[in-house]
């Protein structure tokens, strides 16, 4: 890791505003997977914004907007979200998101398909278009007006709106967990 993790004993008043606000909602939202060490140090995406925090508050702000702006199915999302960590091979992106994503209902199968590259065979429709619609997305270039009008059709406006920047926020934090060396923790979630 390129950053050492911030103790909370360690902050700055602005890093303390930023790791407080948050710890809170990262420990009522993100229990299945390690988020910080004994001491309350913040691991993930979140110590790299607590080091630079007039970023890292902006990025947590940003996070919040797109995960409470949509109604995007939890598959759905996960589908997205580790189409994106594979895209990147963002480590902690991956192990995190593999936790949520059995949470969420996807089978070992599944998960080990869409890390391999492979789109799932027995997905819902809209579970194909939020794969499809995430490696458009991460492939680059415009995405193809067919993908784009089923996923309006689907997820309406605001969920489609929603599932591309749900992508677009974690290709930041996979680009994020990589530029740091972000690594995957040790120890074993409660």
């Amino acid at each position: 890791m390129r950053l050492p993790l911030l103790s909370p004993a360690d902050l700055s008043d602005d890093q303390k505003t930023l790791h407080a606000t948050m710890r809170e909602e990262i420990r009522t939202h993100f229990r299945s997977f390690v988020t910080e060490r004994e001491d309350g140090a913040l691991e993930g995406p979140w110590n790299p914004w607590l080091h630079f925090p007039d970023v890292g508050t902006q990025a947590w702000n940003l996070s919040k907007a797109v995960i409470g702006m949509s109604s995007i199915p939890a598959r759905c999302r996960e589908i997205a979200i580790l189409v994106t960590g594979r895209r990147f091979a963002a480590a902690y992106e991956i192990y995190a998101h593999t936790t949520v994503a059995r949470i969420a209902g996807l089978s070992d199968r599944e998960i080990g398909g869409i890390l391999a590259g492979r789109r799932p065979e027995k997905l819902e429709p809209e579970e194909f278009i939020a794969f499809d619609l995430a490696l458009a997305l991460t492939d680059g270039g415009p995405v193809p007006e067919a993908l784009f009008l089923s996923a309006k059709r689907v997820f309406g406006d605001v969920g489609c709106a929603g599932l591309i920047f749900l992508v677009g926020l974690y290709c930041f934090v996979a680009v994020t967990l990589n530029g740091f060396d972000v690594p995957v923790p040790n120890e074993k979630a409660e």
